[in-house]
């Protein structure tokens, strides 16, 4: 694992890589208010002894990146659909296989849509068509917000959180809790994190630019997603051309957990090898 901090955009992001950089690349996007923890280090390491060249990063205002005030973010889901690229850029990638969780599956639906040539294969988790606005509370409207500086708050939160929106293979608490502490103890700004992506807009909608997508497709969604129900998915499919759907059984609206790795990563292997291209 190589991590480093670069210049993205005019702010900074933390980057990390598995694998060696001649092979292809698989560019990990996580979801709102989420590190790039959440793409677990064995899940990373995995997808790598494929022969494939993972890299995951901290959206701004999560993890290790710039943040901004809280509840004033300068920038919308278009500049961090932007940084996605930019990382890629900064890494000397021009092309990469673009795997997507939730509002990072909107940042690769846009990304696929307006610059194409960078999308060797494109699969969506736990994702709809175009930007699904969650409110400003973000994907669960808390009854009360924790106060964010508070280590044990924090973290609890985030466990409580997992463990709402997802199913029986969700991790166990003390696992959970190893990695919501990791996530605190990396980020500039707990609040900002778990407040700012919520607030900022979501871009110029693209929903009907679906059907433009030419990069193969593959859609993976858990069966007892609360927040994205099954109904999305298939209409996600619906749109883009070719797109093929798998079912996570007993999966929530969730970064993959273990006991369904094998079969993630086969299928985004397998995807890629449908994307693959010349260079």
């Amino acid at each position: 694992m190589v991590a480093s901090t670069l210049p993205v955009n005019g702010i900074e992001l933390c980057v990390e890589t598995f694998g060696e950089p001649g092979d292809p690349a698989v560019l990990l996007i996580a979801g709102g208010a989420s590190a790039m923890d959440w793409w677990e280090d064995e899940f990373c390491r995995r997808l790598a002894a494929n022969g494939r060249y993972v890299i995951r990063y901290d959206h701004r205002d999560t993890g290790r990146s710039t943040s901004f005030p809280v509840g004033a973010p300068p920038y919308t889901g278009v500049d961090l659909a932007h940084d996605a690229l930019g990382v890629l850029d900064a890494l000397g990638v021009h092309r990469a296989h673009v795997v997507g969780m939730s509002m990072g599956g909107a940042l690769a639906q846009r990304i696929a849509i307006e610059r194409p040539h960078r999308v060797l294969s494109l699969t969506l988790i736990a994702a709809c068509a175009g930007p699904c606005d969650p409110g400003p509370d973000g994907p669960v409207a808390p009854r009360s917000m924790p106060d964010w500086s508070n280590r044990r708050a924090s973290v609890d939160r985030l466990i409580a959180t997992a463990r709402e929106l997802g199913g029986p293979f969700t991790a166990d608490e003390p696992h959970l809790r190893r990695l919501a502490e990791r996530v605190f103890d990396r980020t500039r700004d707990m609040a900002a994190s778990q407040l700012n992506h919520w607030c900022c807009p979501g871009g110029p909608a693209f929903g009907r630019k679906l059907g433009s997508i030419t990069a193969p497709t593959l859609i993976l969604h858990g069966t007892l997603d609360p927040l994205m129900p099954s109904s999305l998915a298939e209409a996600l499919a619906a749109e883009i051309p070719g797109a093929r759907l798998v079912w996570l059984e007993g999966v929530g609206h969730e970064f993959p957990p273990a006991a369904v790795w094998s079969l993630v990563i086969d299928e985004i292997i397998g995807q890629a090898a449908r994307g693959r291209q010349p260079a």
